[in-house]
């Protein structure tokens, strides 16, 4: 649902609503005053229904011509981790990638949801953006924003700001539209489930950032001696920070941290001890939206260099456990390129083990984008235990078997943690949507609770408890 794009290079007008083309004008988004000579899609109208036979966009694991990624679920129960690399995303220099870490009872839904549709937003939006633009030579989307050497700094100064706000203005629409369809979801309550976000477009040197949540993104970069460094690209927004506990408070919202956790700051509502959320912006999460959990994402732009040399984004199951050098250093080392973002999940995994032992493992998911557009050989893929046909499965959008035998996709779902384990007995069954079919069947044996014995930091505590008369 949430509309689709339409790669046709004719004009045609229609609303953004559920299943309704979204066709633009100005399709040469990224040609500045430029004679288009290559499409920056297939001739076709993509709706969110058949988004996933895409052939340059991949969700599952596995890898793309520029990178790799990879999900494991934890033992909390269901993963709520959903990841996408969508290559030529507007043009043919253009990347997204997206991190969405799920929670709530049905935090996996909402976790592909975003990742479907927010997509497919940020296009419509930099197509209206450009179709207003149309005929201006002032501003456009693509090329290396180097300061210059000559006496055209104001100049530049002025494009520059143009872009930022362009691309800003882009992002902030489609998080407030995303998060929009989801509060009028006919089928998908988020009343108390959400996602978090991180999300980037790489388009030439320049690197756009979108994010909402405790997901992050980390640059490897080589400093002056050729040493790898971890740059941290997001920040964790957690309720702790000075401007989230100032806005929380002020629409009446709570935030302090329970005893046995004091490291975590969540977020409470007014009246009761519930929901708990250990992050002060997420998607979707209406019970907390009246009380200063927002989705409005920061957003940032950085103009990439030859000495940088990868991207990683991830979900905080992976944060929890390693640091950002931490993370640098196995995406440099691992056997190759193919493989980084699975030996990132795997290391993450060793370490839930060493440092918490009578913890549950949090859901992992890690996108790693390499910044020279270069990837291992087909041979070295599949000797790290991936086939061609993972690849085909990916582009299809079918279900990628994992070596544990979990299906890794489409059933991206994870534990709603929840305090009380009595509470987990009305929840033991839920709804779990098959990607590319309206069925939804009972997730048999998936118990989400997450608090049956010492966990480490859950995104939620509780569901609240409402009642006709609030205090």
């Amino acid at each position: 649902m949430g509309g689709c794009v339409s790669t046709s290079s004719r004009s045609t007008r229609s609303s953004r609503s559920n299943g309704e083309r979204v066709a633009q004008t100005g399709l040469g988004i990224g040609f500045c005053g430029q004679k288009r000579t290559k499409k920056t899609f297939s001739d076709h109208s993509y709706t969110l229904q058949n988004l996933h036979t895409l052939p340059n966009r991949i969700f599952t694991n596995g890898k793309s011509q520029t990178s790799c990624i990879f999900t494991q679920q934890g033992r909390k129960g269901i993963n709520q981790d959903a990841m996408v690399v969508w290559e030529d995303f507007m043009s043919d220099d253009a990347i997204f990638c997206g991190v969405f870490d799920g929670h709530g009872p049905h935090g996996h839904l909402v976790a592909r949801k975003v990742r479907d549709a927010l997509p497919v937003k940020l296009l419509s939006f930099l197509y209206s953006y450009q179709s207003r633009l149309k005929g201006s030579s002032t501003t456009c989307f693509k090329g290396s924003m180097k300061k210059s050497d000559g006496g055209d700094t104001e100049k530049d100064g002025s494009a520059e700001e143009k872009l930022n706000l362009s691309w800003r203005d882009a992002f902030l629409k489609s998080y407030k539209s995303m998060d929009k369809e989801l509060r009028s979801h006919p089928n998908l309550d988020c009343f108390c489930s959400g996602s978090t976000a991180v999300t980037l477009v790489k388009q030439g040197s320049n690197l756009f950032m979108g994010y909402i949540g405790d997901s992050r993104a980390i640059l490897g970069s080589k400093d002056s001696s050729d040493s790898m460094v971890a740059i941290q690209l997001t920040v964790d927004l957690k309720p702790d920070l000075p401007r989230e506990a100032e806005r929380i408070k002020r629409c009446k919202g709570r935030v302090f941290a329970l005893q046995d956790e004091p490291e975590v700051s969540r977020v409470w509502l007014p009246f009761d001890d519930a929901p708990g959320l250990a992050m002060a912006r997420a998607f979707g999460d209406f019970c907390l939206k009246e009380y200063g959990v927002i989705s409005i994402p920061e957003f940032s732009h950085r103009i990439l260099t030859d000495r940088d040399q990868f991207i990683v984004l991830a979900s905080d199951g992976v944060w929890d456990v390693l640091s950002n050098e931490e993370v640098v250093e196995i995406v440099s080392s691992a056997p190759s390129r193919a493989s980084a973002a699975r030996t990132v999940v795997d290391s993450a995994a060793r370490e839930w083990k060493l440092k918490y032992p009578t913890s549950k493992m949090d859901d992992c998911a890690v996108v790693c984008l390499f910044l020279d557009g270069k990837m291992d050989s087909e041979s070295d893929y599949e000797e790290q235990g991936f086939s061609s046909a993972t690849i085909q499965s990916n582009h299809s959008g079918n279900a990628v078997e994992s070596d544990d035998g979990q299906k890794s996709e489409p059933s991206l779902q994870r534990n709603f943690t929840v305090r009380s384990s009595d509470e987990s007995d009305t929840y033991g069954r839920l709804p779990v949507e098959i990607e590319g079919n309206e069925e939804t069947v009972a997730a048999e044996d998936q118990n989400w609770s997450g608090l049956e014995g010492v966990t480490r930091v859950n995104s939620l505590v509780q569901l609240p408890r409402f009642s006709e008369e609030r205090p």
